[in-house]
Formats: C-alpha cells, structure tokens, sequence
C-alpha cells in the first residue's frame, strides 16, 4: 500500500497512484502510460543553479492548458494586491480575531490585512486571515502571484490538491507552491487562520550557522503527499489569483487529476511541535532570527523577504536577564499572530486568531503588567507552557488595507502607558 505522504524538504521524491503510471528513464516519453499528458511543473526559473532549481513532473488526465478564457471574480472574499491609498502612518496596531461570516468557504472568506509590494514585483509579502464554515466543493483555487503558507488557527484543513492530499490541523503548517491547484475543505465544521503570501524567492530553510547541522526546523519532518488523483466529470470552476486579483473559469472536469509525480518540490506540511527551539543557558536571550522555521531571503545577503518564526513552549533558564521580548525597533516589520494561549509579552488584548502589526522602526515590547512581573520575577528555571505564537517578518513596510484600518483595535497604543521614570542620580 501507497504511503499517504513523503518526506523531506526539497527532497526529490516519486509517487504514482497507479502502478506503472511513472514513465522509467524518461520525463516525456512520446507515448506516456495509459495516455497520460506528461507536464512540467517549474517552480524556479529553468537555469538556477542545480541546488535550487525546484520542480516536478507531472502525470495527468488533461493538460492544465485546456481551460476557457478567465474573467473576473464576483465573491465575498475582501483579497486585494495593495494596502489602503491613506498616508502610511508609524501607528502600532491590533486585531480582534475576524468574526465568522457564515455561508463562505477558503477562497470566499479570505480578507487581505497587510500588503507590502505589488506581486508582479516578484518580491514580497501580504498576510491575509480565513474564517471559513463550509468546504469548497466543485471548485478549486491556484495562487500565480506566490506561494502560500497556511496557517491553522481553529479548525482543521484537509487540502486537495493535484498532487495529493494532506490533513492540517492547528499547530500545524502548509506550504502551497505557487500555480498548484488545490481545494481547501473544512472537516471540523468550520476553520479560521492566517494565510501568508510570498511574492519572493521561495521558503526555505534557514542556514544553521554556528548551531551545527541539527536544530530548528529539520528538513526529515516536512511531509508531502503521495499522488492521489479525482477522475470527476462535470462544471468544475477554477479561480485563480493574478496580479493582485481574483478570476474565474469553468473547466468541465476537476483539475486535480495528476496520476502520478515525480521532483522535488510539492505541497508540504509541518507539525510545528516537532520544531527543535534553541536558547540560552546563560544570561541574556538570542534575538527572535533564531526561532526561524522558513526564510525567503532577498537580494541583500542576510535581509529575509520575509521570515516565518514561531515562539513555541520553550524553557527559559536565562540568569539575571529580562525574560520576555525586550523592548525593541528594527529595521525589520513584523506581524505577528497567536494560534493558541497566551503571549508572554502580552497581559492582555491579543487573543488566538488575532493580529498584531509593528512596522519598521515602531517601538514595541512588553506592556507594563509584563515589564512589572518580568522585572520582579524570581530566576528560576520554568517553562512557557500551552503557547504558539507566529511572526510573518519582513523587510518591507507593511501597508494594512481599508478594512484592516477600519477594524483595528483603537486603543493599542494604551498598552504602554504607564511606565515609570527612571530615577538617576546627578551627574557629578
């Protein structure tokens, strides 16, 4: 029997779900198995280097090629390529996690919250949030401005897609390669989360530097699916994500009919709690690069189009040092969400499902209750417990949409008042 996925990030795979469907020794044999359409699937350009050229040969029922003509999509869904027109302010901002809009699936229930560069730029990143509470059926969904990274905050997905399927509870994440065809379905009832979308080069791994060969993400956890194909008839609509918009088509077929696959790169997903944390043991705590599960780096060697790091229970043993997140700006946006608990820079107001956005340079940090029970803590050794906090980061200014702009929380900014002065003696 076939497994239901395979692992390893970026490694070159085989899978067929029909013995025999995988040509031998050749990629487009002139008479494919069971007149099957041989297709390449390139999700780099043809001449990188061979380390990072990515793609995947395709073995399926049509080619992808016979399609209607595409025209724009009508929906629910507030999807945008651009932030809002208004001045960009330096404001901190928060959000409540969205409300569930009842009757919308995946596509229809997607809300654009921060945009950075225009897509056909080919470099940077917009963060949307999904709240859906019915499956796509008869309908399929394929992103050709990025890849997407999916993020699970209630409810479970269980991806379709051309090349397999995968379950994706919360805790866990799923990377959908751009221009991969996939339909999203809710078996939980109802799903909501965070959905990532990177214009740029790839995620990938981060270096390990100086940590070794082992440690953060290892590339053995990340899981592809094993070729599973629909042999459907009938209207089948497919809407597509160009240039910052939504279109839609109507195939008589469904398109996620590929037999069989072989390459090296494939939805993935990632079981977050398999994560390896590094930190310190002994004073002082590293900066938050080193919870880094994927990073698409720019063209600047060392400044990440953007990065995806989480904050996982973790022990912290650190000795005469401020444990939280310490009060901070960079050069560097960051948007941050949490999935489950609580966030230990944070007493309140963030809660699972919502957003935070601290754009370059914007001084952030704990609020006062935190900066007060951090700095009066006892040093003991203790672990954070029963928490999953994210950052999308970026070296790009976040621009968040009209609607992220008319549903922010209006009172943010009062997190950190409050604060003391510091009293210093007189210079002698």
């Amino acid at each position: 029997m076939a497994r239901d996925t395979l692992t390893g990030f970026g490694s070159h795979v085989e899978t067929e779900a029909v013995d025999g469907a995988l040509p031998i020794g050749r990629n487009s044999p002139q008479r494919p198995a069971y007149g099957l359409y041989a297709e390449q699937f390139s999700a780099s350009a043809f001449t990188m280097p061979r380390h990072e050229n990515r793609r995947s040969w395709l073995y399926r029922l049509r080619p992808t090629a016979d399609h209607p003509p595409y025209a724009p999509y009508r929906g629910n869904g507030l999807v945008t390529a651009t932030g809002s027109d208004q001045p960009l302010a330096p404001n901190r901002l928060r959000w409540d996690p969205p409300a569930l809009a009842g009757g919308n699936d995946f596509v229809d229930s997607l809300a654009t919250m921060l945009a950075t560069r225009d897509p056909a730029d080919l470099s940077g990143v917009a963060l949307h949030v999904y709240r859906a509470d019915v499956s796509m059926t008869n309908r399929s969904f394929m992103d050709a401005d990025g890849e997407l990274l999916l993020i699970p905050q209630r409810g479970a997905l269980h991806l379709v897609t051309e090349m397999g399927r995968l379950e994706v509870p919360p805790g866990h994440i799923a990377l959908v390669p751009r221009g991969i065809r996939f339909r999203v379905e809710v078996p939980d009832g109802g799903a909501g989360g965070y959905v990532a979308e990177n214009y740029g080069a790839p995620f990938r791994l981060p270096d390990l530097g100086p940590i070794g060969a082992n440690g953060l993400a290892n590339p053995r956890d990340f899981e592809m699916p094993a070729a599973a194909y629909e042999d459907v008839e009938g209207d089948h609509e497919l809407v597509q994500k160009h240039g910052g918009r939504l279109w839609t088509t109507t195939l008589d077929h469904s398109p996620l009919d590929v037999v069989a696959w072989h390459g090296n790169v494939a939805p993935m997903r990632y079981d977050l709690s398999r994560f390896n944390t590094i930190n310190t043991v002994s004073f002082d705590h590293p900066d938050p690069s080193i919870f880094t599960v994927l990073t698409s780096p720019s063209e600047t060697p060392g400044r990440a189009n953007a990065d995806f790091v989480i904050f996982p229970p973790r022990w912290m043993v650190a000795e005469d040092t401020f444990r939280p997140p310490w009060f901070h700006r960079n050069v560097m946006s960051e948007a941050m969400g949490l999935i489950h608990g609580e966030y230990d820079a944070k007493a309140e107001g963030f809660a699972p499902g919502g957003l935070s956005l601290h754009n370059i340079m914007s001084g952030h940090g704990p609020d006062v209750d935190t900066w007060k029970k951090a700095s009066a803590a006892d040093l003991k050794p203790h672990k954070l417990d029963a928490t999953l906090a994210f950052m999308v980061e970026t070296c790009w200014p976040y621009r968040p949409t009209d609607f992220a702009l008319e549903s922010a929380q209006p009172d943010y900014d009062e997190a950190w008042q409050g604060f003391p002065k510091a009293e210093v003696p007189d210079a002698d």
